[in-house]
């Protein structure tokens, strides 16, 4: 069965897009390729000038951890790891220092105001601090673009206002690349760019 069909899409440096379309329109298998967990039957994702359809298994690990940023509906933070910890997480796979890591990680949750939360875990914090500390994460190794698959579907409508705010804040502030799928009409009308993605093809 084929998903997507002909997909043909450019995304610059600091650019906020949002991904929409019906459910089982292929929004999510593309998110997926775009952030190398699904490899595409045929062309090719470039991340400058790499393409990552090319990288071995080893390489490619590399490169997401390094590059891309996943937010996802559910924040998926570890249980028994502190707010601190979990955001540490994606520079330890790196390789970087403990120290370094914890102090990149404070910034991001001062930055994100959960500096006081940040030796909570997250049953002791709400869905709206938990996707924060997600977000802290997704931006831990300063990656190229964050990928958000539904990053507010889980919150309350005033939770996942702050969150949307949240994230062209950054976007203003850090330069940072967004691509988020998702079915709020509010976040999607807030993007640079809207794409509709229908019966496995795009357009703007």
């Amino acid at each position: 069965m084929q998903v997507l069909r002909n997909i043909n899409l450019t995304i610059e440096k600091g650019e906020v897009v949002s991904i929409v379309g019906a459910s089982g329109a292929g929004k999510t298998t593309l998110l997926q390729i775009l952030g190398t967990l699904d490899c595409p039957d045929s062309g090719g994702i470039m991340y400058g000038d790499v393409d990552v359809t090319r990288l071995k298994e080893r390489e490619l690990a590399r490169f997401r951890n390094e590059k891309i940023g996943f937010v996802f509906q559910a924040h998926h933070l570890l249980p028994e790891f502190s707010a601190v910890e979990n955001v540490m997480i994606p520079a330890l796979i790196r390789g970087e220092k403990q120290d370094e890591a914890r102090r990149r990680a404070m910034e991001l949750l001062d930055h994100l105001g959960l500096a006081n939360r940040s030796e909570h875990k997250p049953s002791a914090m709400s869905g709206g601090e938990c996707q924060r500390v997600a977000v802290a994460r997704a931006l831990m190794n300063k990656p190229m673009v964050v990928l958000a698959d539904e990053p507010s579907g889980n919150l309350d409508s005033q939770h996942a206002r702050q969150l949307h705010e949240l994230l062209f804040t950054l976007r203003q502030e850090m330069g940072q690349t967004f691509v988020i799928v998702t079915h709020n009409e509010e976040l999607a009308a807030m993007a640079d760019r809207k794409i509709t993605i229908v019966d496995g093809k795009s357009s703007e």
